[in-house]
Order: structure tokens, then sequence, then C-alpha cells
């Protein structure tokens, strides 16, 4: 039997007063990240207070509105058709270019990858272990999807600027590689892949190409129009055949909303499930979903309309002034330094001296109110610089500078981390059969026997001689984070 963390939540014997219900929420809500503030990096993306009226307000206005039947909401198809149309615009799409709206990157992506393997199961029925090739840097939602499609997934390297390296993709094809992936950019360190190396690579083989544009889409074509580098990385390309792009990262739309663009209507006809022998009707559905919420898929149209192409301009304007902004503060420290050459506003900070822990100043930063991800392989934290940043940089900087301080210093946090390494090596050489034990038994413990801050928990974490007890220590946090809240 599963564990269970807490104790469950019964629903209450009589409904609670509307004042009531709303104040429970704001006291919970006070514990959250501060996003307005331009404090968390990766999960919000905030353009101000006008925006998020606009937002609101279309999303409400089509709140109840379902985007499973189209013919009966034929404004919802408008929409989408609309909203896909655009953004096929800004990629190099034409006319031929077709897709769907999504609730996320991870839905785009999984479609594009059933999308592959349905293709070539109809073209290649030879073809009985497809295999997709992807570099070590692209998102694990590719992982995703060959775990849920029984398509494998082979990670490929990256060269010294962290791109995909083209010349190990074109070795590690075989009769059963279906498709390849780029990133634009790849999220750890922002940088570009080769994407038009890569599609030529693919056209030649008669081989799919996908490129995962879900943080760079909305927002590579305007750096460009604004006079940087860009490598070409979109539909202009002959070999890509498929784009997953998310509309409410920087194209500020509401959650979830995505879109899964083809480079032909034939090539999307394979992500299509239809059932034609239910007693209940045909039913047919073109992604991942049944149901769709009308909200998100309204309030994309309407953001970006609202915007216009001088709109998102002038937003990417500040985000790369922020960006620069920075960029120049981070190389006046010492310790840190920006891994790579980003061509945008992902990038990542790393320790430029072996004595700097980069978790420890992630804690500290953790401590002064900001969310930064934390990232493996190299050991860095990540920054996802939007325009909420623009009103924070400052702080930012000086927080940072204050962080990389107090990491230098002893401390019984710091001394916690460094014991946690030392477990963590400890783990390493005991026989795999004890360390499993152990790490089993302290994940039995809801997590309460390993480290809590994050900088010995990588420490500790790194060094387990089986990942797979990593596995069963991040499903028990999960287990935790998904169990009912105590009352």
């Amino acid at each position: 039997m599963s564990k269970s963390y807490s104790t469950p939540v019964s629903l209450p014997d009589a409904g609670l007063d509307r004042d009531e219900v709303f104040r429970r929420m704001a006291a919970v809500r006070d514990k959250d990240t501060r996003w307005r503030d331009g404090r968390t990096f990766s999960l919000v993306f905030y353009a101000g207070e006008e925006m998020l009226s606009v937002l609101k307000e279309a999303y409400t206005m089509f709140f109840s509105e379902n985007g499973l039947n189209p013919g009966a909401f034929p404004s919802l198809k408008k929409f989408e058709s609309e909203v896909l149309s655009m953004t096929a615009g800004l990629l190099g799409g034409d006319s031929n270019t077709a897709g769907n709206m999504t609730s996320g990157g991870t839905e785009s992506i999984l479609m594009a990858v059933k999308t592959a393997r349905q293709k070539f199961r109809a073209e290649r029925p030879d073809i009985t272990e497809p295999e997709i090739l992807v570099p070590v840097t692209a998102h694990p939602a590719f992982d995703k999807a060959g775990h849920y499609f029984d398509v494998k997934i082979r990670h490929m390297p990256v060269a010294q600027d962290y791109r995909a390296d083209v010349n190990a993709m074109r070795d590690a094809i075989t009769e059963r590689t279906i498709m390849i992936v780029g990133s634009a950019p790849q999220y750890p360190q922002g940088v570009v892949d080769p994407i038009a190396e890569l599609a030529e690579l693919a056209a030649a083989r008669g081989i799919l190409m996908h490129v995962d544009a879900c943080v760079g889409g909305m927002m590579l074509p305007f750096v460009r129009k604004l006079g940087f580098d860009v490598p070409d990385f979109d539909f202009k390309l002959p070999g890509v055949t498929s784009m997953s792009v998310d509309l409410h990262k920087y194209g500020y739309a509401a959650k979830g909303a995505s879109c899964v663009l083809y480079r032909d209507k034939d090539l999307r006809r394979h992500q299509y499930f239809v059932y034609t022998e239910w007693p209940g009707g045909i039913y047919a559905s073109p992604t991942v979903a049944g149901t769709r919420p009308g909200g998100a898929i309204a309030a994309a149209w309407a953001i970006m309309n609202y915007l216009g192409e001088e709109g998102y301009l002038g937003i990417t304007r500040t985000v790369m002034e922020t960006v620069r902004t920075v960029a120049e503060g981070v190389r006046e420290m010492d310790g840190v330094k920006i891994l790579g050459e980003p061509h945008m506003s992902v990038m990542c900070l790393a320790a430029d001296d072996p004595s700097l822990d980069i978790y420890e100043v992630g804690d500290e930063m953790s401590v002064r109110g900001w969310h930064l991800d934390r990232q493996q392989y190299p050991a860095s934290l990540h920054l996802t610089i939007n325009w909420a940043h623009s009103q924070s940089v400052e702080q930012f900087l000086s927080d940072l500078r204050e962080a990389i301080a107090k990491a230098r210093r002893f401390s019984l946090s710091k001394l916690n981390s460094q014991m946690g390494v030392l477990a963590g090596s400890a783990l390493g050489v005991l026989p795999e059969s004890m360390a499993s034990g152990i790490t089993r038994m302290f994940s039995k413990m809801g997590g309460s026997g390993l480290p809590k801050r994050s900088a010995a928990m990588y420490g500790m974490m790194g060094k387990l001689p089986n990942r797979g007890d990593l596995q069963d220590v991040v499903k028990d946090l999960l287990d935790k984070f998904t169990d009912a809240a105590k009352k």
C-alpha cells in the first residue's frame, strides 16, 4: 500500500461562506513565490497588469466553452485557427502549414513524437523498434513521449558550446531512426542548436526533423528583428517538418496554451485519434486532451491581437536590455560565470571557482526570496528572463553578490551540504545492494532522512551508484507533493 504523508481532507458538511473561501485561498497563496515582483524564473511569464487584465477578461469570457467540439463553438475554431496561422507566420510557415493548440509544451512534444511513430508505422512497417535521436540537452518531454508511445529515445552528446553535435547525430542514424530533434533554444544553457545542419541531415536521410521552440518560438523572431544574431531554426529550412511553440511563455498568453505545427496537413493527419465504433457516436480528437478549456484558446488569441508585432517588439527590447544588464553584472562578479553564449533570454550561472558551490549560492538566493531552478551536468542555476525581471534586475544582482559572499563563508548549512556530499560519496563506495537498501530506507521516510537544502541534496544524489535509487526517491517526493494536504 502506498504510504500517505498527511491527513486526508474531506468535503465539508456545509459549504463555506464565499468570503471565507477566498480568505483561505489568499492565506495559502501568501506562501507562493512572488512572481509579480520578478522573483521567479521559468514558471511564470508576466508582462504587467494591463496585459494580465486582457488575459483574465478574455479567459473568463470563454470560461465554460469547450474546445472538444468546434461545431458547437465556432468561435473557438476561429480563434485556434488564427492563433496557429499567426504563430506559423512568425516561424516561416505558409498556407500549407497545419497544427493544433495544446495544453503546453509537453503535450505538443508528445503529439510530434506520436505523429512520427504513426507515419512510419504506416509507411515503414518493417521498423518495429523506432528510434528518435535527441541531444542530451533536449527537454525530458521527449523521454516522456518515448515512455508513453514505446519509442526509443537515444541521447546524443553536445559540443563544447553546448549545441547539438551534428556529426554524432549523423553517425547514430540507423534504419530504425524516424526523427531527429533540435532545440531553439535548448533549456539548460539557452543556445540554439545547429538546426540548419540537422534539418539538412534529416532531409538527406528521409526522416523527420522536429524543432522544439517551446521556449524561443515566440521570442526569437522578435530578437532577430531587433538586430541580434539568431541562427536559422524554423520552417524556412526545408528539412524542418514539425515545431512545438509555447504561447504561455514568451507569447505571454494564459496557461495552458501551446502549438504543435507541421509542414503540411498530410503529416498532421498521423496525429489524430479516431474511433468509429462507440455506441455513443463517432469520437475524434486531434490531441491528447478531449475536453479543452476554451478560455486558454480565447486568451491566446486576445493577447496576440492586443500586442501585435509592435507590442511584442517592445517587450522583447525590454527583455534583451535586461539580459544585457544581467550579463554585464555577472561578468563583474568573482566566482560565477554564464555558460555558453545564449542566443536570447535563457541562460545559466555556474561557479567559476572550484571553492564555490553554486547550489549554496542558489540556497542563499532562495533565502532572499528568489526562485531559481537547479541544474546538473554541469552544476548551475537557471535563469529565464522575461519582462517582469526588468523591474527587479538591480535587486537580483545585489542579492546575487551577497549570496556569493555568504556561500563562501562557513555556516551550519554549508557544513550540512558538505556532509551530504560525503554521505553520497560513502554510498558510492558501498556494495550496490547495500547502498540501494540505505537509499530506499531514506526514501520510505518521506525524505526526512535526506538533506533538505538543495546543495546537500544534489551533492548526495549525484554520487548514488544506482540512478534507479534516485528515481525511487523522486517518486516518493511526488507522492508527498500530491497526497492530500493536512487540514
